[in-house]
């Protein structure tokens, strides 16, 4: 058996989805629908159980709970980069995550888990996987960097794979339940579905109008490196996942437009209580992931794009 923590959420459904393309079902799907709206994501999908996050959570205690598991994507977690209850935060991606992992190890399970991009703050180091280039700037950002940490003081003596994805910008499929947390493609598409505009945030921080720059992933090369990690069991460590080049928010916002066949671009103020603190420019260091033997090529926002506005408005 599988397990996918965070199941029902936007990356967890697609690698559920992926691993159903390859004829693997005996899934455990564990997370908290108190979201309802969050089923969308699972209707289609075959598993063999779903359990809640909290009953999950107890029954680790119990050491007869659950046997012959071949592997955890842990990507459950509060993913809300607003959200500065620092309680609730670090409860639900720190504690929960220690929790699992000591689970994981003492069972000498494979644990493949989600971490961010956010970690590296502003980015004014750069963006490789270094403690030199980590400065968490929000909540959210801190308990991925801090659970980081602690893999890092157990890597030396782990007994069985532990990996973990700093995502970058992912889009793509399964996003819609997030709201104002879903991707710029989302919007501009629902934008585009509303009226004939693209919205984008004037320039700031040194840059023009539509110039910020990130590191847009499709989700399907995320849950690429997810499934080649797990047929590695081989390989641990703590890898970025992203495209290597960054891309302006014009170029997702044209490429949307380009699907679309129609739109125009037009700026709105960059709000006041973002300014010195938004990410104008993210770029993934891929060199450990190709080292560790990644060596898939990653969609451009125009093929990636493409691809989800067709299952999108379909």
């Amino acid at each position: 058996m599988i397990i996918v923590t965070g199941g029902a959420g936007f990356i967890g459904s697609n690698i559920i989805h992926a691993l159903n393309q390859q004829g693997e079902d005996d899934i455990l799907l564990v997370d908290n629908l108190t979201n309802g709206h969050k089923m969308q994501n699972i209707a289609d999908l075959n598993i063999a159980d779903y359990m809640d996050k909290h009953e999950f959570l107890a029954k680790l205690e119990n050491p007869n709970f659950l046997t012959h598991i071949r592997a955890v994507f842990h990507q459950g977690a509060c993913s809300a980069t607003t959200e500065w209850n620092g309680h609730y935060v670090m409860a639900n991606n720190y504690d929960y995550s220690k929790r699992l992992l000591a689970w994981c190890q003492t069972k000498h399970i494979p644990f493949i888990y989600a971490s961010s991009a956010s970690v590296y703050g502003m980015g004014e180091n750069g963006f490789r996987v270094d403690r030199a280039c980590e400065k968490p700037i929000n909540m959210y950002a801190y308990s991925k960097f801090q659970f980081d940490q602690y893999v890092r003081r157990i890597l030396p003596r782990a007994n069985s794979q532990i990996v973990g994805l700093r995502y970058f910008n992912v889009y793509g499929s399964r996003e819609q339940h997030k709201g104002s947390m879903s991707s710029t493609a989302f919007h501009f598409n629902n934008q585009l579905k509303a009226g004939d505009e693209v919205k984008l945030f004037a320039g700031c921080d040194g840059y023009a109008d539509g110039q910020q720059e990130r590191d847009f992933v499709y989700v399907n090369d995320v849950v690429s490196v997810n499934l080649w990690f797990l047929e590695n069991s081989h390989k641990s460590g703590i890898f970025n996942v992203g495209t290597g080049k960054a891309q302006t928010f014009e170029s997702m916002a044209k490429a949307v437009i380009d699907w679309h066949k129609r739109g125009i671009i037009s700026y709105i103020p960059f709000p006041e209580h973002l300014k010195g603190a938004y990410q104008s420019f993210t770029q993934a260091d891929l060199s450990n992931l190709r080292e560790a033997g990644y060596t898939k090529e990653f969609s451009t926002v125009q093929q990636g794009v493409s691809d989800y506005l067709n299952k999108l408005n379909s």
